[in-house]
């Protein structure tokens, strides 16, 4: 059976937002994948579309990509955080 929160998000967006707010700093994509338990491919095309949003931005250093929250960003995912907190 699926939990509360896959009831009212996508998880692995909801994820990836939060999982860049607990980290105050910008994170690789790599990373974030790991953490969400996605491909990396698939991540990054999720943090395309969350940056077409205006939630995350990339910032290029050498070769690599960093991403981070926006400050809308960081809005939407303590509100994602209160409301799974909220669920269970």
């Amino acid at each position: 059976m699926k939990d509360n929160f896959d009831i009212f998000f996508r998880r692995k967006p909801a994820l990836l937002l939060v999982a860049l707010k607990r980290m105050a700093r910008a994170r690789y994509g790599s990373v974030l994948a790991k953490e969400v338990d996605c491909t990396y491919s698939h991540a990054v095309k999720i943090l395309q579309s969350l940056e077409r949003l205006g939630l995350v931005m990339f910032e290029k250093k050498g070769r690599i990509k960093l991403i981070k929250l926006t400050k809308r960003g960081q809005e939407i995912a303590d509100n994602i955080e209160n409301i799974k907190r909220l669920i269970g």
